[in-house]
């Protein structure tokens, strides 16, 4: 039996390990779980700012004539409505509708010529998916660069992130918009900033080569930012019900199901892989959706737990945690259509016994300072 492969190190590793030993396996990455403690790290990106290094996620640099025109064939979402130096959140469908993955499109330069340069961001356990799929239907024209182990990416969150980041920073952050993005000087070097995130909080994605990304992550950290891992990152998605590839959504789950809708863009654009899937299940329904849901006592609901109505199974937690700043037990899991309505009681089972939960709506959290 053959030996699994060693796990990769993004380039702030040394970096990392020097501030915690508490690392884990993501991905095919080794990542910090935790520093100081996940409730720490939650409240600080609440409240003030935390960063995350997220080197591990895939970066793909996409050049040529119409990059965006041939990418439509691929996402549901209408690329035509992109306009320079904003960004798209979507996702990769194969041909039953069932999502590849979820990614961002960068739109970040257009000649009269037509053409084009596009990034990509990608989930890091997908990456050499997607790469592959984006290859075997893009046309050949187009340069592909594979660049995700050759940046750094740094997550800054949290109301505090731009006058963190601002005066280090040779670009307008902000009239930046929510999914803006722009290309300046950061510390000597051109670098890649967007306004987007996973935490539900304003700030930014930074993207830079290794040495300016150790030197980015050591100035935050004399300036006070809190160093954050995964624990803090999932229960900070997970409270603005921001969707974790690979447990609330699958290639065997369409986005209308995984609550994505609204990345479903059918009356706009023409056809693309799974199209006639989606056009079905929006003409007749889905049989399932991803709810919101809160647990009615104090125990939580985790990852594969049951759910039942009556007595009967009739779906599964996908994601679950106890929210920090709700402090209450919350959970995204799929029921039948009929059973997803707001306020719907339900009952999870949780090491054979069963407690009460229901249906409410999504998010569970939103920021009151978060750009539009």
């Amino acid at each position: 039996m053959a030996n699994p492969s060693p796990a990769l190190r993004t380039p702030l590793y040394d970096l990392i390990t020097e501030q915690t030993t508490k690392l884990t396996t993501f991905g095919g990455w080794e990542m910090p779980v935790q520093f100081a403690g996940l409730k720490q790290e939650h409240q600080a990106v609440r409240e003030k700012v935390g960063m995350f290094d997220i080197s591990h996620m895939g970066k793909f640099v996409l050049t040529g004539q119409n990059v965006l025109a041939a990418l439509q064939s691929l996402v549901p979402s209408d690329l035509d409505r992109l306009t320079l130096g904003k960004a798209q959140y979507t996702v990769l469908l194969n041909a039953q509708g069932g999502i590849i993955d979820d990614i961002i499109v960068y739109d970040q330069d257009k000649n009269p010529d037509g053409q084009e340069r596009v990034t990509l961001i990608v989930n890091a356990a997908t990456t050499d998916k997607d790469k592959q799929w984006l290859l075997e239907h893009l046309p050949k024209e187009i340069d592909f660069q594979d660049l995700s182990r050759e940046k750094v990416l740094i997550a800054l969150q949290g109301p505090e992130a731009i006058a963190i980041l601002q005066p280090l920073f040779n670009g307008d952050l902000e009239n930046l918009p929510a999914f803006g993005h722009l290309e300046a000087e950061l510390l000597g070097e051109k670098a890649f900033v967007a306004r987007t995130g996973y935490t539900g909080e304003d700030g930014f994605e930074i993207m830079v080569s290794p040495e300016v990304g150790k030197q980015l992550w050591q100035t935050f950290r004399s300036k006070g930012v809190t160093p954050c891992g995964l624990g803090a990152r999932d229960t900070l998605r997970l409270e603005a019900a921001m969707g974790l590839y690979g447990q609330d959504m699958n290639d065997e789950i369409t986005p209308l199901e995984a609550g994505l809708g609204w990345l479903v863009h059918l009356d706009g654009k023409g056809d693309f892989i799974g199209r006639a899937v989606l056009e079905e299940q929006k003409a007749n329904g889905v049989k399932k959706r991803l709810v919101g849901l809160e647990m009615l006592g104090k125990q939580i609901a985790r990852h594969d737990y049951l759910i039942l109505h009556n007595g009967e199974n009739v779906g599964i937690v996908t994601s679950g945690t106890l929210a920090p700043t709700l402090q209450k037990a919350i959970a995204l899991g799929y029921v039948p259509t009929e059973l997803a309505k707001v306020g719907q009681e339900l009952e999870v089972e949780v090491r054979g016994k069963t407690y009460g939960i229901k249906v409410v709506k999504k998010p569970f959290y939103r920021s009151e300072q978060k750009p539009r």
